[in-house]
């Protein structure tokens, strides 16, 4: 937080344009789903509503700039028709559920994954729920301090089991680690100019030590 700051989690307008940038964000780049969603708004086609009514062909080519578009296309109309039947197109009466039957509901939706789905509980329904990414994992194996089981819940349950179930906690702490596997952290590190290893910065070992956070005790 020192060094990047207040991230602004999740850049959105209000809730259910978070849903449709946790969808769209499957395997692209942030800046490429902006541009979908913005293609959306100007539209005038980003509500459950309009959604559900638009063609597939005319959905795809608004979401194209995302990439796997018809796929996508596909998993936007899923939730869709899914909110209008299970809860009347009403986002306080599907947030108003405790938090696993929630997650249960809509890892039933087609094209929604654990990441998916606990995005949408986090960023648009403010539970306390942790977001394990790629980012994420590949931090915690190189800081020593990834779980033995290499699994979306192991790594899930040792942030919720070891933080305060706190909404504003959840929502800063995984962007941040996203901020700095994007710049620092990076298939290729820059452990010299990491904030979080000031000490050893020798990585010709192929070791990255992240030396001040990779002692357990």
């Amino acid at each position: 937080m020192a060094r990047y700051g207040p991230q602004h989690w999740w850049p959105a307008q209000e809730p259910f344009e978070v849903i449709i940038g946790a969808i769209l964000t499957q395997s692209t780049a942030w800046t490429n789903v902006e541009k979908a969603i913005d293609n959306l708004k100007k539209a005038g086609k980003l509500s459950p509503e309009t959604l559900r009514r638009l063609p597939d062909e005319e959905l795809a080519e608004l979401i194209h700039p995302c990439g796997y578009y018809n796929v996508k296309s596909r998993r936007l109309k899923a939730f869709t028709h899914w909110l209008g039947e299970r809860y009347g197109d009403d986002l306080d009466k599907l947030f108003a559920q405790d938090i696993d039957p929630l997650r249960r509901q809509l890892l039933g939706i087609y094209g929604v994954g654990e990441e998916t789905a606990d995005s949408i509980m986090l960023y648009a329904g403010n539970k306390p729920v942790f977001v394990i990414d790629a980012y994420t994992r590949r931090f915690m194996s190189r800081a020593e301090l990834a779980p033995e089981v290499n699994s979306y819940s192991a790594y899930q349950t040792l942030f919720m089991e070891n933080l305060p179930a706190d909404v504003n906690m959840f929502n800063e702490y995984h962007a941040l680690l996203v901020r700095l596997a994007k710049e620092v952290c990076r298939t290729r590190p820059l452990c010299g100019e990491c904030c979080l290893n000031p000490g050893d910065k020798d990585t010709s070992s192929g070791r990255f030590p992240c030396s001040v956070i990779s002692n357990r005790d």
